[in-house]
């Protein structure tokens, strides 16, 4: 019938999901999941395999979060913005691929005839109830909210696409959280407690024959959720475990033990919910004492950032003719395509085009071209690296030498005298523009050798004095470099920082030392007071970072920019004068 009314053969309209680890994802009322195959679509016409991803889960799952801002409720369009522009996104951050181009260009095709234009309003109506129908309650994976620490292999379904992964635990101790362990053997006893000897335990030794131990298994298993990774509570059923029950000489049930930093804290016997309740609160009180600046009261420190983006569009026609004959590669027409669409109509209607292409594009333009040549490439690139799904695909490259790591490569390669000033501000404007993707930051800067790279880079160009512009951008990425690792702490204190803590202090001697010389730039000096305020707020209070700001005399540096300029920036600096102290 398609041949009758639209003059082209199309044998089926493709719904498309990706399936990995047991659950299929797809887009239809907002990015939905549920058991393969378990959708009002039913089973799939056509299972494609796509390959295998080496991304670990919670990368997946952090980028896939991202992608909820994009692919909305709100935002479906049975042509422009369907489950297949979803899948082919999803597939080509997974496995540096989409879906095959047959099913991804059908709804074009459609539209590219007379009779497909008139009835698209009619068919996108009608098929919304089909397209963005709720899943059954059932049929919604329980494990869905579970994060995992484990890799993948990827297969497609057209109907379907399928990726697999297994369900995992805890990064640090290999051991689950938020639950109470069921332990019988003084092994794995001791194993639990050892993995709490820089946090705090409880033991609940119960046994099959006490009744009043069951009135406190709720309340103890709540307690235990609540504490997450901050504490370990274990249960003992004495019945099953005689080893333990003799070493720890335990004579009647239930009795709790609590141990702090590893050394026993208390011990108390009976079933009482509010003592339980009450001691545990504040053994994990104990273990993780509030930092002091959260009694002071900070506006600007308190609070998370957004990420400077440099989001401004040149014409791209002049700057891509400066890249001479390789402005015509078929790598920079989709980039700019892309660019263009997504200013013109907004993320959602912008397809992504094959960023692996891409990547091998400029990866090569860099290595070949000169020096004068090199800046619309990557001036180019940070325009599309506004979008999320660019920028977190490239943070989440594992193959070197990535894009990112051989740009912020070059104008250090080049040493300060050697480097062209458009290439070292294009630089800086596209690392900003990397913190797009607020889900994959720590990719950028848990990886040490990219995190060496964007450090150097901004300590090397605050010091230009030549250009302020330069000195701006790098107080920008700075700031957020320093706004990352401060949503970390704000998250939880207890976390590592996402910055190493050498890496810290070398930063902030950096911008103690940009600030310091600094008399031009309101803007740089906005830039470079906040990440100060950011990389001290919350740190360590015997830690090495503290110890370099009383040495290079930080709080009277920062002190020193009180009135410049105006007044402006007095109440942030009367923030940061209070945490240095």
């Amino acid at each position: 019938m398609s041949q009758s009314f639209l003059g082209v053969q199309i044998d089926a309209v493709y719904h498309t999901a990706l399936v990995f680890g047991g659950i299929e994802y797809f887009f239809g009322a907002g990015i939905q999941q549920t058991y393969p195959g378990a959708t009002h679509h039913g089973r799939p016409m056509e299972i494609v395999p796509l390959g295998t991803t080496n991304l670990p889960m919670d990368i997946i799952l952090e980028y896939l979060d991202s992608l909820r801002q994009i692919y909305t409720v709100e935002s479906y369009d049975l042509f422009t913005h369907n489950c297949n522009n979803f899948t082919n996104d999803f597939a080509m951050f997974l496995l540096g691929k989409g879906i095959p181009d047959r099913i991804t260009s059908l709804p074009q095709t459609v539209l590219n005839t007379p009779f497909g234009q008139m009835l698209k309003p009619q068919l996108d109506n009608a098929m919304r109830r089909i397209t963005q129908a709720p899943v059954a309650p059932t049929a919604v994976p329980q494990q869905y909210q579970q994060r995992s620490t484990s890799n993948g292999t990827a297969t497609s379904h057209s109907s379907m696409k399928n990726l697999d992964h297994t369900n995992g635990v805890d990064g640090t101790s290999g051991l689950p959280t938020g639950q109470a362990h069921n332990v019988t053997t003084l092994r794995k006893l001791d194993t639990l407690l050892a993995s709490a000897k820089n946090s705090c335990a409880v033991i609940f030794f119960t046994s099959a024959t006490c009744p009043p131990c069951k009135l406190v298994y709720p309340a103890y298993d709540e307690l235990a959720a609540e504490a997450g990774d901050k504490a370990v509570l274990i249960k003992v059923d004495l019945s099953e475990a005689y080893e333990i029950g003799s070493k720890y000489q335990v004579r009647a049930t239930p009795t709790f033990m609590s141990f702090l930093k590893g050394g026993k804290e208390n011990e108390w016997v009976g079933a009482n919910e509010s003592q339980l309740r009450g001691n545990v609160q504040m053994l994990i009180q104990m273990a993780h004492p509030p930092h002091p600046h959260t009694n002071l009261r900070l506006r600007t420190l308190q609070r998370r950032h957004k990420a400077m983006i440099y989001a401004k569009i040149p014409p791209l026609e002049k700057l891509i003719a400066k890249m001479g004959p390789q402005g015509t590669d078929p790598a920079v027409t989709a980039l700019k395509d892309f660019i263009c669409t997504r200013e013109a109509s907004g993320a959602s209607d912008a397809p992504l085009p094959s960023l692996p292409a891409i990547e091998a594009f400029i990866i090569q333009y860099l290595e070949t071209k000169p020096l004068d040549s090199l800046f619309p490439v990557i001036d180019l690139l940070r325009c599309a690296s506004v979008d999320q799904r660019i920028s977190g695909y490239l943070l989440a490259q594992q193959t070197h030498p990535t894009a990112i790591s051989t740009i912020l490569s070059k104008p250090l390669s080049l040493g300060d005298a050697n480097c062209p000033y458009s290439l070292r501000i294009v630089t800086l404007q596209l690392a900003c523009n990397l913190f797009s993707s607020s889900a994959l930051t720590h990719q950028l800067l848990q990886d040490n050798d990219t995190c060496a790279l964007l450090i150097q880079l901004v300590t090397s160009s605050l010091l230009d004095t030549t250009h302020t512009p330069v000195r701006v951008a790098a107080a920008s990425l700075a700031f957020n470099i320093a706004a990352a690792n401060h949503v970390r702490r704000l998250e939880d204190q207890n976390k590592e920082d996402l910055l190493p803590e050498s890496v810290q202090v070398e930063l902030m001697a950096g911008l103690l030392e940009a600030l310091d010389q600094e008399r031009e730039s309101k803007d740089c000096v906005r830039g470079l007071l906040t990440a100060i305020g950011l990389l001290a707020y919350g740190a360590p209070t015997q830690g090495e970072l503290v110890d370099v700001c009383n040495a290079l005399g930080a709080r009277e540096t920062v002190k020193a920019k009180r009135g410049f300029s105006g007044k402006d920036l007095d109440e942030l600096v009367g923030e940061i004068e209070q945490i240095l102290v």
